[in-house]
């Protein structure tokens, strides 16, 4: 998402919500996945596969292809499309590219 779509996603989220995704804040609308709230901040990919290199981010969106993989407060492995966002979770991505 980019342009007009990403500015009007940011500014749907009510004040607060927000997880911090690789040490920055990013905001979040109430119900919405870590990989939507990726998505509507323009992010389309957050990771890379170990062989190629490769970009992945959200592919399937029901937890099905682990493209998607983050680290949510210290637990590695989590789906980002299945894992509903929450106020002050601690994100971080490349999980996958360390080996």
């Amino acid at each position: 998402m980019t342009g007009a779509a990403a500015e009007n996603a940011a500014t749907d989220v009510p004040a607060g919500l927000t997880v911090t995704v690789d040490g920055e804040p990013l905001a979040f609308a109430p119900g919405q996945t870590l990989a939507a709230a990726l998505v509507a901040s323009g992010r389309v990919a957050w990771r890379t596969t170990r062989g190629g290199r490769r970009p992945r981010g959200v592919f399937c969106g029901i937890g099905v292809c682990y493209d998607c993989l983050v680290t949510v407060d210290g637990r590695r492995g989590q789906r980002a499309c299945l894992v509903q966002a929450r106020a002050g979770m601690a994100v971080t991505t490349g999980e996958g590219d360390d080996g």
